[in-house]
């Protein structure tokens, strides 16, 4: 017979938890190419949300990753001159063959902003 495991509940992700995203790193080739793939994607996400603004590049600075069924991504994304976005995108593991998606986007950032999970 199966044993139920309770549900488990809400928690705050702290940064220092197992399972939290750890220190931003430089993006790679690797980050820049899920970057690139998703930047039409990451650009509805924005206007659905009422954004108006396009992207005149498209190019990773940082990122931080979090390990879950698969892989969470916050990319930090020059997006022309002065301006930023940070991209949340979820990797699904390899063995599912799903593609990378865009899962949310915060815009109007500037290079100094802290990427955080959202």
């Amino acid at each position: 017979s199966k044993v139920q495991l309770p549900r488990p509940r809400n928690i705050s992700t702290n940064m220092s938890m197992p399972g939290g995203t750890g220190d931003a790193k430089d993006a790679d080739e690797e980050i820049q190419a899920m970057c690139t793939a998703l930047k039409d994607a990451a650009l509805q996400k924005a206007q659905a949300s009422g954004w108006n603004g396009t992207f005149a590049e498209f190019t990773a600075k940082t990122y931080k990753s979090q390990v879950v069924a698969g892989t969470n991504y916050f990319v930090k994304v020059n997006t022309g001159g002065e301006k930023h976005v940070h991209v949340s995108i979820f990797q699904p593991l390899p063995h599912t063959g799903e593609p990378p998606e865009v899962q949310d986007i915060q815009v109007d950032k500037s290079a100094e902003d802290a990427l955080e999970y959202f």
